[in-house]
């Protein structure tokens, strides 16, 4: 039940994240580009990245509830697959076949990019401490064994 309950509460704040963001780009029609549903996605992926360097190598083990909150709960509920295929097709429909193509390779390969450029600033910006890495490079040479 405390998992659900931190995901459900993530959610809405993610959810209110993302109307915050169409509030300020509104999408008036489906032939008109989503860029406020791409930019929250794009954004939610880079997030992700930098939550993944924290709470699986930086944090680690981090609390057991910090990723479904972060992670499922706050980005899942701020980040829109389900908008960002009703916006490709609508641009499909309305004759934007190009536009409509561009948004999803931007998209899909932009959101695997942001994952990694979110990790890889993360681990630039906060890197292991020093002992941790010798910890870690023991454990390697341990398991080799």
């Amino acid at each position: 039940m405390e998992v659900l309950a931190v995901v459900a509460v993530g959610g809405v704040i993610g959810t209110f994240g993302r109307w915050g963001v169409v509030r300020l780009l509104p999408h008036r029609g489906p032939a008109e580009f989503p860029i406020a549903t791409l930019l929250t996605n794009l954004l939610g992926c880079l997030l992700m990245g930098v939550l993944v360097w924290f709470i699986f190598e930086f944090w680690a083990p981090a609390h057991r509830l910090a990723r479904p909150f972060l992670g499922v709960g706050i980005l899942g509920g701020f980040t829109t697959f389900s908008t960002f295929a009703l916006d490709a097709r609508g641009l499909a429909v309305a004759g934007r076949t190009g536009p409509a193509l561009i948004y999803v390779a931007v998209s899909v390969v932009g959101g695997v990019l942001a994952v990694a450029a979110g990790r890889w600033s993360a681990a630039k910006l906060a890197p292991l401490p020093v002992a941790r890495h010798l910890h870690d490079a023991t454990a390697d040479d341990e398991a080799e064994l």
